[in-house]
């Protein structure tokens, strides 16, 4: 497997303990019967036969689901992109964060989870609980057509095709290496979500180009970072010329 540049150690650096602020309260949360009649709906659009999940980030390395298959897949049409705005999770409003989704355009290769028999609505129930909590998010969970070494299967995916409040989308990799470097929220930071996304995907023969040059230039960031001194968050830092 190749050497990756960012290195636990360097990951280690990009650690602070920040507080959870709690959900934005400018963003409509989802309820209960939210969350149930999502499922429904998303269940009722599914294919008959199994469940899958299509998995192309943290899914892939803390999927918090049982499977019981897992396969590569590939999802044309969309590629990985860091364009979340994160303020919570990896992210505080000092310093904001970028979680990953899916934009328009290119390919992704993944990792497809068939969940076990059971009722589908609960599973998906259980999915949205965790990848979602607001109205606003709801559009981007869609089912994915992936294509496998068995044949073409439609995949539930999360955070597919953002737009809007919220998305920071097309960012240069040099820009948003300078945001993973700094962000760090009350589970953790940008440049840990980085390491094992890549280091996992790698783990599965899958090599994402733009993913493995964005993990040299995070670290190459966090080196200058930690060699001038300055705090991780500091804003002078991400000034551009």
């Amino acid at each position: 497997m190749r050497r990756m540049s960012l290195t636990p150690e360097l990951v280690a650096l990009c650690h602070r303990e920040e507080a959870d602020p709690g959900p934005d309260p400018s963003w409509t949360q989802l309820d209960d019967e939210d969350f149930r009649s999502l499922a429904l709906r998303l269940s009722d659009e599914a294919d008959a036969g199994p469940l899958w999940v299509f998995a192309y980030g943290s899914l892939i390395w803390k999927p918090a689901f049982e499977s019981v298959e897992r396969q590569r897949a590939t999802a044309f049409g969309w590629h990985r992109s860091f364009c979340l705005d994160m303020v919570r999770w990896r992210g505080n409003a000092a310093q904001p964060g970028l979680m990953m989704a899916l934009e328009r355009g290119g390919r992704c290769d993944g990792v497809i989870y068939r969940l076990p028999e059971g009722e589908k609505p609960l599973q998906i129930e259980r999915l949205l609980r965790r990848e979602i909590d607001d109205h606003e998010s709801v559009n981007s969970v869609r089912w994915v057509p992936v294509r496998t070494a068995q044949g073409p299967v439609r995949a539930l995916g999360f955070w597919v095709g953002v737009t809007g409040r919220g998305t920071s989308l097309g960012q240069p990799l040099d820009k948003v290496a300078q945001t993973l470097a700094r962000a760090c929220g009350h589970v953790g930071s940008g440049a840990e979500y980085l390491y094992n996304t890549v280091s996992h995907l790698e783990a599965f023969g899958i090599h994402d180009r733009n993913l493995w040059r964005l993990q040299q230039l995070v670290a190459d960031e966090v080196r200058a970072i930690h060699d001038r001194g300055l705090e991780p968050g500091h804003s002078l830092a991400l000034q551009t010329p």
